[in-house]
């Protein structure tokens, strides 16, 4: 058979790794829905695990980026799930770091939804574990979601999860019983009208004890609190934007509104703040780059590179005129290992446009995913096959940072990302230290060696279901 990808379109996706190895997601889709978590076709009778084996072996064969890396004596009769064949067929890929579960099948339907209107169901919450003290944290909350409204924010620890106050269980016991994995099914699935009762504590010691229903919400990438921000630092205005995912397609425009506001209070120098950021759609990471590269309209902004028999397919994007485009003088990039794909594609391709001395990433090193994926459908089993299909370099032939950004950057400074200062605030450990490099005084520089291999908020692993939906694969931590 010889496949063809869902469209054009390129997908730089997340890289939130689960226990299955199916980890990252998001993509392209030919005729995305209106809104929602819409219901998949209904399967039919040549949605048979053997025929979506079958396809999924097609696009590997023709599309993957590292034919030389797939294992071609893995049998398919031995397999009950695409996903643990996809998984032995990309193994060696995966023991060279080139491919840490970045192949994946997922839903149709659940990306498309994600793709068009940032679409997800849940409490609106993002959550981290301590495996040493048996805590739970949010390090983020949507504002949309239902989670937020009750009171819970960055900062708030979980301290009991139940279906009614009648049977709470405490998340010191499911995560001693049970470890991660029982406070996610505790949590229930994500689907709308869910209700759990949560007892919790907010910064500051205040306990609630309520019932919280899981909703339809849409991702919003820019917080309307803390989102973009212009800091006064010693009498300087240093432009602060926090980017969530680089979902839905939509998110330009939240983006031009930011740098509408840094070009009027005259920014040159900027604090991006990409920390919990896993990735998305390759246009809004475009656009990104268009915003930043004032000046710059037909350089080279990145290359795409597929294999050798798709070189036919190989591309070169070129900065392009966006109104409210600023030349920043200086950037500070906030990151850790939850950072990755579309958002090192921002980082790499600026740094051949900047001094040496002013652009560095702040906080602890990126995942290290140059690569990106195409969708393949297999619309009537509602089977997308996102396979790595290309990697991206700048304008400097650079694209070798499998072990994370902090290899191939100028210049680093590793800060601690504090949950219980809320993000926009000036005081928080990683900001501060962005406004230090910012200001040109000394930091210390984070470590280069291991890539990441985990990903950390302030010291706690993400916590992630073991099957997880198409944005819980694109926004860590998400539930």
């Amino acid at each position: 058979m010889n496949t063809k990808r869902v469209s054009i379109s390129r997908i730089a996706l997340s890289a939130t790794l689960a226990l299955s190895l199916a980890a990252c997601g998001g993509g392209g889709s030919s005729t995305p829905p209106t809104g929602g978590t819409p219901t998949p076709t209904p399967p039919t009778s040549n949605c048979a695990i053997s025929n979506q084996i079958a396809f999924a072996n097609d696009v590997l064969n023709e599309w993957y980026l590292f034919p030389s890396l797939l294992d071609n004596t893995v049998n398919p009769a031995n397999f009950n799930s695409v996903q643990s064949y996809l998984d032995a067929r990309v193994a060696p890929a995966r023991a060279q770091s080139r491919d840490k579960g970045f192949t994946f099948a997922t839903s149709i339907a659940e990306e498309n939804a994600l793709i068009n209107s940032g679409s997800s169901a849940g409490f609106g919450i993002r959550l981290a574990f301590d495996s040493i003290n048996n805590r739970v944290f949010l390090f983020e909350a949507f504002e949309n979601g239902n989670g937020f409204q009750a009171g819970m924010d960055r900062g708030t620890e979980l301290l009991a999860i139940g279906t009614t106050s009648a049977n709470l269980q405490t998340v010191n016991s499911l995560m001693a019983s049970g470890g991660p994995q029982a406070v996610v099914n505790a949590l229930g699935p994500s689907d709308p009208g869910v209700s759990r009762v949560i007892r919790f504590a907010q910064l500051g010691g205040n306990v609630i004890e309520t019932s919280v229903t899981k909703t339809e919400f849409s991702l919003d990438p820019v917080s309307d609190r803390y989102g973009a921000l212009v800091l006064n630092d010693g009498g300087k205005n240093v432009g602060y934007l926090n980017f969530r995912t680089f979902f839905p397609s939509s998110a330009g425009d939240q983006l031009r509104d930011a740098f509408e506001l840094f070009n009027a209070n005259g920014v040159t120098e900027l604090i991006i703040d990409f920390r919990y950021n896993g990735g998305g759609l390759v246009s809004l990471a475009e656009t990104f780059g268009d915003l930043l590269g004032e000046g710059r309209v037909g350089q080279v902004w990145s290359r795409t590179i597929l294999r050798a028999s798709k070189s036919s397919e190989n591309s070169t994007r070129l900065f392009q005129n966006e109104a409210q485009s600023l030349q920043a003088s200086k950037i500070a990039f906030i990151t850790t290992g939850n950072s990755a794909s579309a958002s090192e594609l921002v980082i790499n391709s600026m740094i051949p446009y900047l001094n040496a001395d002013s652009i560095a990433i702040v906080g602890s090193n990126t995942s290290g995913k140059p690569v990106g994926q195409f969708g393949f459908d297999f619309a009537e089993c509602d089977l997308r096959i996102r396979a790595v299909t290309f990697q991206t370099v700048n304008a400097s032939d650079q694209g070798e940072y499998f072990t994370g950004l902090a290899s191939v950057i100028p210049n680093s400074c590793r800060a601690d990302d504090d949950i219980f200062t809320p993000l926009g605030d000036p005081a928080e450990a990683s900001i501060a230290t962005a406004l230090d490099f910012l200001a040109g005084r000394s930091c210390t520089a984070i470590s280069q060696g291991g890539g990441q291999t985990a990903q950390s908020v302030g010291g706690r692993e993400t916590l992630r279901p073991e099957f997880p939906t198409a944005a819980q694969f694109e926004i860590p931590g998400l539930f």
